[in-house]
């Protein structure tokens, strides 16, 4: 029995498939590499030393479902593939909702028809909109989202407790990432982004291997302590073990193996940060001091759809999956680095 995993070839899907496969699951990867590499898979074999079976293929594609299911026994998926950039999404909204929403009701249309009913979402933070409290709980209302990709992420939270409330045989876990950032230990694999980075974490390593010549931070007048904005940045290795107690939670064990997590029917919702909330600066700080590298910044008007504060309360997930992000902001800065020190080109070969 094995794990489809849409999007798996990606950042947070990379670091996913290793826990999967150290917690003694099996793997299949499902991607279409619009937005990574081929080279990212084998050196998650190189790590594993396991062969992991991966589709090039769409969500949207009914027919890769035909190969996939035909060779392999699958009994769970953990869904990532999505297009994820906030900025990008309101100049794109129409190829968001198709690729986003579109494509997953395809993949959940295809996954009941063979019976594979146990789901692990990946949504965001975002669809809180500007969040009604902080640190924000789970039963924060979603409220105004304020970019496409959020919507697509609301919207698509909505599809699953509907198809529940509809079939009681679904058992999902939607989780709500805040910021994930680091790269696994080895220096191996980390974030790839193609062309100028969308997330803060690869635009400073690019900046500190003299891709790029400064940060623009976007926004220095919000109303926080520094004026720039405030984020939950969680290690990626974290939050892929997050993934791992989710599949736990929801009765899917690896053969042989059991677990002091308590089994639940039906959706749970988990926000997945450290409940620590840092600025733009403080991460440019904390990189500097765990990496002696100088960073150059320049304060740039803010971005549209972006708020100024994103934290989290975490608590449910400790009591209920017993996982909490355990590495601290300067230990994600030099995980990044060391991936990105080590691989320039990203996941071109050296």
């Amino acid at each position: 029995m094995a794990i489809l995993v849409t999007g798996g070839a990606g950042f947070i899907g990379t670091h996913t498939i290793i826990e999967l496969i150290q917690a003694g699951y099996d793997a299949v990867i499902l991607d279409n590499f619009v937005n990574t590499s081929a080279n990212a898979v084998k050196r998650v074999e190189e790590i594993t030393g396991k062969k992991i079976p991966c589709y090039d293929g769409d969500i949207a594609d009914r027919d890769i479902y035909k190969e996939i299911f035909a060779d392999n026994v699958i009994e769970a998926c953990i869904h990532f593939a999505g297009l994820k950039a906030v900025g990008e999404s309101v100049k794109k909204p129409l190829e968001y909702y198709e690729n986003n929403v579109s494509g997953s009701i395809v993949l959940f249309d295809e996954l009941r028809k063979r019976g594979v009913k146990k789901l692990i979402f990946s949504s965001s933070a975002t669809v809180y909109g500007d969040p009604a409290e902080i640190p924000i709980p789970e039963t924060c209302p979603k409220g105004a989202v304020t970019n496409p990709y959020g919507r697509t992420k609301a919207m698509l939270e909505d599809i699953i407790c509907d198809m529940e409330y509809a079939d009681e045989e679904w058992d999902a876990v939607i989780l709500r990432y805040f910021n994930p950032i680091g790269a696994h230990k080895s220096g191996r694999i980390g974030e790839n982004p193609n062309g100028i980075p969308n997330n803060l974490m690869p635009y400073i390593t690019q900046v500190a291997v003299g891709k790029l010549e400064k940060l623009n931070v976007f926004g220095g007048d919000y109303d926080t302590p520094d004026g720039t904005g405030v984020r939950d940045y969680i290690h990626v290795t974290d939050l892929a073990k997050g993934h791992v107690a989710s599949l736990k939670r929801i009765g899917v064990v690896p053969e042989g193996q059991t677990s002091d997590i308590e089994v639940v029917h039906g959706v749970d919702v988990y926000n997945l940060g450290t409940g620590q909330g840092n600025s733009v600066l403080d991460v440019v700080k904390a990189f500097e001091e765990a990496t002696g590298v100088h960073i150059p910044y320049e304060i740039k008007e803010r971005r549209p759809g972006d708020i100024a504060n994103m934290y989290c309360d975490a608590s449910k997930a400790k009591k209920e999956l017993h996982w909490e992000g355990k590495k601290t902001l300067k230990e994600m800065c030099a995980d990044s680095w060391n991936w990105q020190k080590n691989n320039p080109n990203g996941y071109e070969e050296n």
